[in-house]
């Protein structure tokens, strides 16, 4: 089947769908690869580095509540660890775009 990635989504070796279809990342986890992947490429560097953090929040947040909602369901070892990759991640890409914004629009 055909179809048209835009070119911010193909920089690399693989398209950015396929490694998040290959990692089997959830939703949230997906986007904010998706707008790491293209930071700076389609919009600004620091927008695109944004609605990743938005993202990778939004994940943490969801896996810390769904944690202590008290259904009693127990969650994947694999659930637990991408959950706290986000939640690093979340803080390095935040301190990323601290020193990008230092650099560039000096306060």
């Amino acid at each position: 089947m055909a179809h048209h990635q835009p070119s911010y989504y193909r920089r690399g070796t693989i398209e950015v769908w396929d490694f998040i279809r290959d990692q089997r990342l959830n939703y949230h986890l997906g986007n904010a690869v998706k707008y790491i992947c293209r930071a700076g490429h389609k919009e600004c560097y620091v927008t695109d580095l944004t609605k990743a953090i938005h993202y990778l929040q939004n994940d943490a947040h969801a896996q810390r509540k769904s944690r202590t909602d008290g259904t009693g369901h127990s969650r994947s070892s694999r659930h637990i660890q991408q959950t706290l990759i986000a939640e690093e991640f979340s803080e390095f890409v935040e301190a990323a775009r601290q020193i990008y914004d230092k650099k560039f629009y000096r306060e």
